[in-house]
Parts: structure tokens; C-alpha cells; sequence
């Protein structure tokens, strides 16, 4: 008979595991010892372990290979690693593909991975196990590329075949780099090995396809999958409400015949993303009702949907909870607790939350020196960072690039070299997200050599690092240097396209734009998104390309984004600016998910539109559904009123926006003020109120000064405000043409001439006019005097036609050495009369406002012809019919 392990010397502590139970075979003797061996394991009793490796040798069982696996096991559980090594190495004289799939398995949970590789190198025989443990390995360190090489190689090997989990691996690793392409190829290999049918296999294809934003396919997968687990489901949950919307998701999730935390979960965040923020913890309500226990996803969640409302009564609450239903409160929660008492000018209770944490890591110090920095407490963030320091805490990447995210938000270059040098110093510098931080801070503080030298130095680039350098040459109107750059890049994203997109549209190259969406729709593995859409539409804003606008419109109905709020939002800014105000607003009507810049949108179209009225109605409305207005929703109305002379409605806004919403005035509320006091006669009022100003006036709040003495003809006062507009050295020419006009319309030539002068010493040009329309899907542009128009014989001839039919009415022409007779809108007109049909309006854009000869003679034009014209100049929209303007000859 075998003799029985006998107990440990007293000495060693902690106590053994229980001794195994008395047993008469080898196999019985042999199981208890495991089992004593995996109980170490699992408590993590490191001590027991070693004993029962006494026990081994003692009892002649040290050299069965069974055993030693589980010891290994034991040690790698317990975190030996050194022990594990020695055993390996010096004891296990035979060891098999099991023993090597243990240290490898121990290697990888440790974070070992260039061991697990060498050691799988050097495995003469390996099975799919040896595989897939490395394969997730990397997968589990966010290393997916690597993963997936690890799945190549399996394939191109004669080991094993993949298996269930080899596919749900693969699918994962291609489902987190967004990899279209790759997943329709792993899409025919599972068909191949006929692993479609497994469940956790179809649910991971269903994800994968989800990931990388195919929803259609991920859908039509779905339906196939016989009793799809909630995993699949929740997936599909996520892919419905990115691309189609939240009302999309709302009526899977109604329709789930199961749910659990997560599917609650995803839908709380969904709401709270698409700015629908009351129905966000309407439904954590919903979810408490139920008897559905949050978690600290559902906290995080409903927190940071406080915090968009600056509810601190609900995040107060939520906070209570938190404390009284969670384990502990975790560095997430913590986060969104942060930024809410942050949000809510409640520093003191931010700083409280940090110290109740019980495990002050790293992610911990980078939260709240992250809130700090959000809202623009920047010495604080450093005091936090010096104290993290000075607790010996170790720099890791995530506070370092916040704290460089901080310098580049206040501009600061000299403490940003300094955290350079840091970054440097503590070994740092390799980390992606570091330098990614060092390249938008270099960049936004204009030193694009050092951000390019930072990129130049890079040991690893990932997709930010290149659309960093695209967006630091957009930023600077370098198109040409960040074509460059997207051309170099060894893979793009739609994220990467979009900043290329962003960077045509905002620099006035709307041509090239629409190149590249039409360049992005031919990649096979990218999908256009809301940003996508978002910028085209601003772009067809910008040019008033209404025709290009609903083809894209219809593009975002076929892909289901015409659903989404900023979408939505984008197409109510480019039907207004198109000059049609009345589509903008069934857009608006029919959007359910309304947000505030949704709200900000549609005033700010009806003040460009002169309907002053509307612009009011919509702001009342906004109040009465709790909708709080913000700085810009205040520059819209009180915009709205100055356009349309509301002078009492403007005064009684801009009182409501300090009294009742504590926002402050800021320079675009002073300029629209000055502007509606000042086109009402009332310049006194408006003089004062500039005096009154708690900051320095500018040159548009001048401008609107000198622009209503010109209406009102109180020259002295235009001489007062010409003075402190030249002063501030505004490279506008508009003010010096008008103080020039004002000077000449008073007989006071010397000093016109004198202002003219003035413009030609400081290097300031006429701003040349010129308009442009869009006829048969290409845009045409005229110029004053402009011979270069292929039509313009013709369109000359038609001009004068129209001229001498209003002469008729009265209207007098002006001849004078600068004639105002081809002023570019009035070719525009002429031509529009001869390309479109008679019951089209005619649109047109114009890059200076209107002069008031041209203003007189469309009016005339409009009564002769019985045509409709809807002219955009560079501060509001006119609409011409049958005789008369809707700005009542008030702009």
C-alpha cells in the first residue's frame, strides 16, 4: 500500500488545505492530491501549494506528470511565476503538450506575452489549445492585430484545426479594428469548417459584422440564428440604435423576449448619446421598477446623463444609491460623479468622492485630474498631478496625456514642453496615446515642426496618430500636407476619411469634398456615418447645392442615418441656408428626437430668413418644453429680432438670457444688440450700451454702429465709431468702404479719399463680390464686369432687356465710372431668368450683402417678369416677389 501524505510542521503558515481523505488506491491518492493542489490554486494559498509539493516528493509522486501539471497550475494560479519556472525546468523531465499549454496559459495571464511567444516557438507538439491561448492572449491586451496574425499562422499550420473558440477570437480581433473585408473572409471560412451553426459562433458573426458597421449584414445573419443567445441579441441592440437610430432601437429592445443588465444598459446610453437625456433616466427608473439590479455601467451611465442636464437634485440621488447598492464604488462611477459635482461648480464633493475611493490607482488620480481639467480647473489638475507624484504613484500613459490634453485646451507651449520632457523621461514617450496628445498639443499651439517631429519619432502609429497630422495641416488650411499624409497612410477608417472630408468642406474646397465621398462610397470596407453626412451637408450649405443636398438626404434614408438628430439637425442648417426655410422646418416637425442644437438650428433659420415672428415662436416653444437655451440660442433670437426691427422683443430677451438663465452676454449678444438699437434710430442707446460693455468692443460690434449712423445719416457719430474700428486694425474692407461712402455722400471727397488712402497703406483690398447658383448640378459663379462666363453676351443682353422693362416703372439708372449696372447678383438674376423654367424660384448666394441699387432693381425685376428670386448675402436671406422683399426693405 501507498503511504499517505502527512501533515505540514507547524511552522508553516498559512494553514495546509485539508488533508485528503484516507484512500487504498494509487488513482484515489493521486485525486486527492490534485484536488488538494487545485483548492491552492483557486484560494491562492502559494504557502499549501509548496507544502504539497513536499508531500509529492516525500510520498515518490513529484515525477508523475499528471501531478506536475497540476502543481504548475497551482503556482501560476498563486502568481509564482519563479516557482512555476523551476519546476518546469528542473523537475518536469517529460513534460507533454498539456504542461506547455499551462505555462503558456499561466505566461499570458500574467501579462507575459514575449514569454508565452518564446515558449510557443519552442513547442515540438501543439494542439488548438497552444493556439488559442495565444490568439486571446493578445486579443485580451488589445494587441488584435497580433491576434489575428497568431490565427494565420494557425491556418497556414498542420497542428489542428479551429475551433469554436479559434473563430469567436478571430471575429472579436476583426470586430474591434472594424475590418469589413476581413470579416466577410472569416464569414466563408466558418461556413467552410461549418461552424456557422454553433450558437456562440453565429452570436460572435453577428457582433464581428455589428463592430465593423455592417448592421444590414449583421441583421440578415441574425434571422438565421435559431435561438440567438442575449449576447447576439444585445449586439444587435448596439448596431440598430448607431445606425438606424434610437427609435430603431427602442422597438427591438420592446420586442426582446429576454433582457438583463446589459440590454438595459445599452439602451440608457443610447438615449443619453442622441441627447434624449430625460428619457435616458425615465428608463433607469423603468429599469429599478422592474426589479432589475443596476450595476456600475447603469450608475456611469445615468450620472453622465445628469451631468449633461446639470441635474445635481438627480445626480445627489443617484449618488445615494450607489453608495447603498454597489460593492464599491469604482473608478467608473467615480468618473461620471467627477464630472457631475464638477458640471455643478461642486469642486469640494468632486475631491470627496476621490478620497472615500479605497483603491487610489492610477485610472483613480487620472479621473479626477481629468474632471478638474474639463472644466477649466487647470491649477487644481496640476496640484493633483504634483500630489500623484509626490505618493510615488507610477506616471502612466492615460495621466500624462491628460495632463497634455490640458496645455493644449489653455494654449500653454512652455509647460507642455516640460511634460514633453517628462514624458521622455519616464519612458513614456513610446506610448500611442502620448504622443498622439503631443501632436494635437503642439499643433493647436502652432508649432506644426515640432508636432511633425513627434510624429517623425513615433516607434508605432496607430489611425489617430495619422488623422492627427491630417487635422493639423486642416487646421492651417494646408489641404495639399494633409492630402499628403491620408495618401501615406497604411490603412484608413471612415474616422480617417471623414477628417480628410472635414478638411475640403471647411477651407472652401466643397469640389474636392464631394470627391472624396464620392472616393469613400468605393471602399469596400468603409461606411459613411453621421459625421460623414453632417460635414457633406454643411458643405452644400456653404455653396447652396440645394439639388446635391436631397441626393445625399436620399443616401441617408437608404442607410437608415436620416433618423439620427445631428443629421437631421445638419439638413435643417442646409435647407435654411438654401433658402428653403419652409422644408427646414418639416424636417424640424418631424424630428422626434429634438435636441438643443436642433432648437438653436431652426431660430437661427428664421433669423437669416428676416421672420423675426417665427424665430420668437420656436424660442417659446423651446422654453415650454424644458428645453434650457444656451449662449448661442440667445444670439439667434436676439439675431432674429435685429433682423426684423422686434426692438422690445430684443431688449426683453437679452434681460431674460442674464436675469432668468444667468448667461452672460458676450460679444456676439452686445454686437446683435448694437446692431437692433442702432437700425431702429435709437443710437444713443446703442453708444451707451457699448460703453457699458464688461469687454473690449470689436470690430463686428463697431461695425454695427457704423452701419446704422450710415442708415440714419449721423455722421459725427460714424466718425467716432470709423475711429475705434480702424484702431483695432480689422482687415475687413467693408467698414472702410462704408466711412469712404458716408464721407462722399456728404460732400466731404478729401475725406473719402483720406480713408482710401488709409486702406492702401495698411494693405487692405476691396473684398471683391461675387455670386454664384447652382443650375443643371454645376454651380456658376459671376464676378462684376466678369467677361470669363461662357453665356455672358448673352446674359449682358438679357440684363439690359430687363433694365429697359423697369425703366418703364421708373427706375432711373446710375451711370458713374464705378457702375453699378453688372453687379454680379444682377447677372445672376438675368441668367436665371434664361436657364430656368418660369415657375422655378431662383436661387442664388452672394459672398457681400446686397447693395441697395441692386435691392431695388430685382424688386423691379420680380414685379416685370412675375418670377421669384431668393437671394442669400452675407448676413440674411431676401426673398423677391411681385414687387417687394420680405426684409420690408429693412436689412
Amino acid at each position: 500500500m501507498v503511504a499517505l501524505p502527512w501533515p505540514p510542521p507547524p511552522s508553516i503558515s498559512p494553514p495546509p488545505p485539508p488533508s485528503p481523505p484516507a484512500a487504498t488506491s494509487h488513482m484515489e491518492v493521486t485525486q486527492a492530491l490534485a484536488d488538494a493542489l487545485r483548492s491552492c490554486g483557486a484560494r491562492r494559498a502559494l504557502s499549501g501549494a509548496r507544502a504539497l509539493h513536499g508531500r509529492l516528493v516525500a510520498v515518490g509522486l513529484a515525477s508523475t506528470v499528471f501531478l506536475q501539471n497540476t502543481l504548475l497550475h497551482a503556482y501560476l494560479s498563486c502568481g509564482a511565476l519563479s516557482d512555476a519556472r523551476r519546476l518546469l525546468l528542473m523537475d518536469i523531465t517529460h513534460p507533454n503538450v498539456v504542461t506547455h499549454n499551462v505555462m503558456l496559459n499561466g505566461y499570458v495571464k500574467l501579462g507575459r506575452l514575449s514569454d508565452a511567444e518564446d515558449l510557443f516557438d519552442r513547442m515540438p507538439v501543439r494542439d488548438v489549445a497552444s493556439w488559442n491561448t495565444l490568439m486571446s492572449g493578445y486579443f485580451q491586451s488589445r494587441q488584435q492585430f497580433a491576434a489575428l496574425e497568431i490565427f494565420v499562422s494557425m491556418l497556414r499550420s498542420d497542428d489542428s484545426p479551429p475551433n469554436a473558440f479559434t473563430f469567436g477570437c478571430a471575429m472579436k480581433s476583426c470586430g474591434a479594428l472594424g475590418w469589413r473585408g476581413l470579416a466577410l473572409q472569416l464569414l466563408g471560412m466558418v461556413q467552410k469548417f461549418e461552424s456557422q451553426y454553433d450558437s456562440e459562433v453565429a452570436a460572435s458573426l453577428v457582433d464581428m459584422f455589428v463592430r465593423c458597421g455592417d448592421v444590414d449584414l449583421a441583421s440578415r445573419l441574425f434571422v438565421r440564428v435559431a435561438n440567438p443567445t442575449i449576447f447576439c441579441r444585445n449586439s444587435m441592440l448596439v448596431g440598430y440604435a448607431k445606425t438606424y437610430g434610437v427609435d430603431h432601437a427602442l422597438e427591438f429592445f420592446d420586442n426582446m423576449p429576454e433582457r438583463d443588465v446589459i440590454s438595459w444598459n445599452m439602451m440608457v446610453s443610447a438615449l443619453a448619446q442622441s441627447g434624449r437625456v430625460r428619457e435616458a433616466l425615465d428608463m433607469v427608473v423603468e429599469m429599478h421598477g422592474k426589479g432589475v439590479r443596476l450595476d456600475s455601467t447603469t450608475y456611469t451611465s445615468s450620472l453622465t446623463a445628469c451631468a449633461r442636464l446639470s441635474s445635481l437634485v438627480w445626480g445627489k440621488q443617484l449618488h445615494a444609491q450607489a453608495i447603498r447598492n454597489l460593492p464599491r464604488i469604482d473608478a467608473y462611477v467615480a468618473s461620471a460623479l467627477v464630472e457631475l459635482y464638477a458640471k455643478c461648480d461642486c469642486f469640494k464633493e468632486a475631491k470627496g468622492v476621490f478620497g472615500s475611493l479605497r483603491d487610489r490607482n492610477n485610472v483613480a488620480w487620472t479621473v479626477l485630474i481629468a474632471g478638474f481639467l474639463q472644466y477649466g480647473r487647470f491649477t487644481e489638475s496640476i496640484e493633483l498631478f504634483n500630489q500623484m507624484r509626490a505618493e510615488l504613484m507610477t506616471l502612466d500613459q492615460f495621466a500624462l496625456a491628460t495632463l497634455v490634453s490640458g496645455c493644449c485646451n489653455r494654449m500653454d507651449l512652455s509647460l507642455g514642453r516640460q511634460l514633453h520632457s517628462l514624458c521622455i523621461k519616464s519612458g513614456q514617450i513610446k506610448a500611442v496615446v502620448v504622443s498622439n496628445s503631443l501632436i494635437s498639443m503642439y499643433a493647436k499651439c502652432g508649432n506644426l515642426q515640432s508636432a511633425e517631429s513627434v510624429f517623425k519619432f513615433m516607434d508605432e502609429r496607430d489611425i489617430v496618430s495619422w488623422t492627427s497630422m491630417i487635422t493639423v495641416y486642416s487646421q492651417v488650411g494646408n489641404t495639399i500636407k494633409a492630402r499628403e499624409f491620408f495618401d501615406d497612410m497604411p490603412m484608413r477608417n471612415v474616422i480617417t476619411w471623414n477628417a480628410m472630408l472635414g478638411a475640403y468642406i471647411q477651407h472652401g474646397a466643397e469640389e474636392d469634398g464631394l470627391k472624396m465621398y464620392s472616393a469613400i462610397l468605393s471602399e469596400k470596407d468603409v461606411r459613411p456615418d453621421w459625421v460623414t453626412y453632417v460635414t457633406l451637408f454643411r458643405g452644400c450649405a456653404d455653396i447652396g447645392a440645394k439639388k446635391l443636398g436631397d441626393q445625399i438626404i436620399n443616401h441617408t434614408v437608404k442607410i437608415g442615418l436620416n433618423l439620427d438628430t445631428s443629421v437631421a439637425n445638419a439638413v435643417i442648417t442646409m435647407y435654411s441656408k438654401c433658402g428653403r426655410i419652409s422644408e427646414a422646418r418639416k424636417v424640424f416637425d418631424f424630428l422626434q428626437g429634438k435636441d438643443l442644437v436642433s432648437w438653436n438650428a431652426m431660430i437661427t433659420g428664421y433669423s437669416q430668413h428676416g421672420m423675426g415672428k417665427q424665430a420668437m415662436e420656436i424660442f417659446d416653444d423651446m422654453l415650454k418644453a424644458g428645453v434650457k437655451p444656451d449662449y448661442i440660442s440667445y444670439v439667434a433670437v436676439l439675431s432674429s429680432c435685429s433682423h426684423s426691427g422686434l426692438v422690445q422683443e430684443g431688449k426683453s430677451y437679452f434681460d431674460m438670457m442674464k436675469r432668468i438663465h444667468n448667461i452672460s452676454p458676450g460679444l456676439e449678444h452686445y454686437s446683435c444688440m448694437v446692431d437692433l438699437l442702432g437700425r431702429a434710430g435709437l443710437l444713443s442707446e446703442a453708444k451707451n450700451l457699448i460703453d457699458e460693455m464688461p469687454m473690449e468692443p470689436t470690430a463686428e460690434v463697431w461695425g454695427a454702429l457704423l452701419s446704422a449712423c450710415k442708415i440714419h445719416g449721423n455722421n459725427e457719430l460714424a466718425e467716432f465709431a470709423a475711429k475705434h474700428l480702424f484702431e483695432l486694425d480689422s482687415p475687413d474692407s467693408g467698414s472702410y468702404m462704408l466711412m469712404a461712402k458716408i464721407y462722399a455722400d456728404a460732400g466731404k471727397s478729401d475725406d473719402s479719399a483720406q480713408v482710401r488712402k488709409l486702406m492702401r497703406d495698411k494693405g487692405i483690398k476691396k473684398n471683391p463680390g461675387y455670386s454664384w447658383m447652382e443650375v443643371d448640378n454645376k454651380v456658376h459663379v459671376f464676378k462684376a464686369d466678369d467677361v470669363s462666363h461662357p453665356q455672358v453676351l448673352a446674359i449682358r443682353k438679357k440684363l439690359d432687356e430687363l433694365m429697359e422693362k423697369i425703366a418703364l416703372l421708373g427706375y432711373v439708372r446710375t451711370e458713374s465710372p464705378r457702375s453699378e449696372i453688372h453687379h454680379s447678383e444682377k447677372l445672376a438674376v438675368a441668367f436665371g431668368i434664361m436657364s430656368l423654367p418660369a415657375w422655378m424660384p431662383v436661387h442664388i448666394m452672394k459672398n457681400l450683402r446686397i447693395c441697395s441699387d441692386c435691392h431695388t432693381v430685382i424688386k423691379l425685376i420680380s414685379s416685370v417678369t412675375g418670377r421669384e428670386f431668393v437671394i442669400r448675402d452675407a448676413v440674411r436671406f431676401h426673398h423677391f416677389k411681385g414687387g417687394s422683399c420680405s426684409c420690408g426693405d429693412y436689412w
